[in-house]
This record gives structure tokens, sequence and C-alpha cells, in this order.
């Protein structure tokens, strides 16, 4: 329920009674992952999705009936074989969709965390005893926790631990347990929902194109920075969309601010004085992305300078360059949606080939390793 956060923040702070529904497993092709949630309140305003439209009538009515009957409940959705029009995916995978109304416990402390920004970890179970279904915990970056799960005592310190473990790495999953918190005895399942801040892009070149790859990083979750070394051109106004927009020499800005593994840094100033001294940095920080705008002489005249300046042949690997993928993007919108689609790809290990005619995974595993190189732009 945490990708909706706002607004069901919003509701808690309204006194709105409400259902979530929540995917918490998935198998075979699915349109959304676990986590994904829709929720209904009192006056039958619904809110997120579940499943895209496959099964969004079909929960709303378990989500209406969850508040007038205050129970928790677990249900599968799955395409019918024998009856096409049956309610289900008829993309032919299979949902769990966990329902729970939604009044007091610790689901609102950990949706005014979400909508604050701040990491926490909402841990429940998805599966497993019906008198602890939907039972939760808040979990938080240090280990501590508010909530129980009910049950054995050491079934809350072990779900914590679990749901700490998962909010370290930013990540939702599902976990199974021994109903006293060992790997034995009867199990059950665990949905771990992390919120962690949003992942940061940096843009470094105050460029018409850096405008339009603020507009792209908002729209793909991103607090978008803008750094220039040109106070002329470095002002909000000229990018109203940007979460900040910092005026310092690119490498020195680099050098001083918070970056981590989920960081997308884009270099789109194409100048040596900026370029090098920035990437010769940028090249050994754990960073998810690193991609550098130019032409492909200009990429190779970088390349060449990076290795003067010491940067290894394993650290240029890592550069994305020319940055972006193929997509005969000419406009300065055409090129941000291009970056915008190699971060995701390399993101999620996709390979950025169309998918029509393609053998490739629709939606691919988060842990996938990305692939070596993905097509470019000039």
């Amino acid at each position: 329920m945490l990708d909706i956060a706002d607004e069901l923040n919003r509701w808690v702070g309204q006194g709105r009674d409400f259902a979530v529904a929540t995917v918490v497993a998935v198998s075979g092709s699915a349109p959304r992952q676990p986590g994904a949630a829709l929720a209904v309140d009192s006056e039958g305003t619904a809110i997120g999705s579940v499943s895209g439209g496959c099964v969004e009538g079909a929960v709303y009515e378990l989500c209406r009936a969850a508040l007038d009957d205050g129970r928790t409940v677990l249900e599968r959705f799955g395409y019918d074989d024998e009856d096409a029009f049956a309610v289900g995916l008829t993309c032919g995978g299979t949902i769990d969709i966990l329902v729970t109304p939604v009044r007091g416990g610790v689901a609102p402390a950990a949706l005014r965390a979400a909508a604050g920004g701040e990491a926490a970890a909402l841990v429940r179970v998805a599966d497993g005893p019906a008198p602890l279904l939907g039972r939760a915990l808040l979990v938080r970056p240090d280990g501590s926790f508010d909530g129980s799960l009910g049950g054995h005592p050491g079934l809350d310190r072990t779900a914590a631990a679990e749901g700490r473990a998962l909010l370290d790495a930013g990540r939702t999953g599902a976990v199974t347990l021994g109903a006293d918190g060992s790997r034995c005895g009867q199990p059950l399942t665990l949905l771990v929902e992390s919120s962690v801040p949003a992942p940061r892009m940096i843009v470094f070149g105050a460029i018409d194109f850096a405008a339009a790859l603020v507009r792209v990083g908002k729209l793909l979750g991103h607090h978008v920075t803008v750094c220039d070394a040109r106070p002329v051109f470095a002002t909000a106004a000229r990018f109203p969309e940007a979460d900040e927009v910092v005026v310092r020499w690119p490498h020195e800005y680099l050098a001083a601010t918070a970056v981590d593994s989920r960081t997308a840094l884009c270099v789109l100033t194409h100048d040596a004085k900026f370029d090098v001294p920035l990437l010769k940095l940028a090249l050994t920080l754990p960073v998810a992305y690193i991609g550098a705008m130019g032409s492909r002489r200009t990429h190779l005249d970088r390349d060449r300078r990076l290795r003067e300046a010491g940067v290894s042949e394993l650290e240029l690997a890592r550069l994305r360059s020319p940055i972006g993928l193929d997509l005969g993007a000419r406009t300065p919108e055409e090129t941000a949606v291009s970056i915008g689609a190699e971060i995701v790809a390399h993101r999620r290990g996709g390979t950025g080939v169309p998918l029509a005619g393609a053998h490739t995974p629709i939606h691919h595993d988060e842990n996938a390793p990305a692939p070596d190189r993905i097509g470019s732009v000039a």
C-alpha cells in the first residue's frame, strides 16, 4: 500500500475509513508486482491499481466487503482456460491479493512515513494462520519496530530483522518463516513493503536538453538536481521542475554531495574541462548509472582524455557514452526519453530491443544483471 501512500495519508488525516487490496504474490505474467495496491474508502472512492484493469472490479467489491465486515481476506486471481469471461488475468498469470480494512494499528504511521519521504518498512502477514492474517509491523532503518504480528514471541523479532534487510536494499518482497519465527514449523508468508527516499538523478549541464531530462527524471520518480558552474544558466527560473539547482563546478559538487547505489548521473556538458574531472570521480563511485552526452567524435576524445587522466578500462566500461538508447532522437524531449529509457533498461535488466517479434520477457527480474552495452544515441 505504500505505493499510494501520499493519497492514503491524506485519507487518514481526513478520518476516512478505507480498505486496501495489496498484491502479495505473482506467478507467471502479471501487470503489477508485489506491493501494488488499490484502496477504496467508505464513500466508494477508489485509487490505485492491482492489475492494470483485469480484476479491478472484483477487488473493488472485496474492499467494500472488508469495510462492511472488518475481515482480512487473501484471494487468488488467474486466467480461467475454461471460461475466458471469468474474472481473471488474461495475460495468463496469477496474483494473490491481500485485502485489509485499515483502522488504526501501525499502517497509518507507515503511510505517514512514506508520504514524508522517510525510510520505513511495513511488514504484514500475507499468508498463514487466520488469526495472524493482515497483522503488521512498522520497521525503521535502525531495526526498531512498532506493532505485533501476534503468535510466538520470536516472530516479531525475526520479522523485524527480515524487514530491515529488505529496507536496507530498498526492496519490496515476500519472506517465508515459521510461525514461531524460525525457518521451520507452520509456515507463514510476510509481505515487506519498503519505503525509501526517491532515488537521485543529478544532471550536469544547464542546457535545453537538461530541462527536458528533468521532466523525464521526475516522471520516473527521481529527486532531480541540476548542476552547472555557470550562474547565468543554472537558475531556478530555467529549471522550475528540478528539486534543486546548484551553481558549482560539477566535480566539486559531486565530491561533496551524497550518492548511493540508486543514483543516476547524467553528464550533458560535453566540454572536456567539465567532463574529465567529473567523470574521473564519478566512475569510482558506487552509483547505479553514469551517462555522458556527445557525438561519437566527442566520445572518442573523452575516452582518450580519461585514460590519460588515469581512469582504468574497468572504470570506463561503466560509462554509457554516447548517452541513451538508439531511438533516432533529435529534439531535447526525444533525447530525454532515450536517456530515461536507458536508465530504466539498465536498472531492470532490459535489452532495449522492441518487444514486438522478440522472445525476451516483458517484465524482467529486478535483480538480473544489466546488459553490458545497450544502444546509444549520438
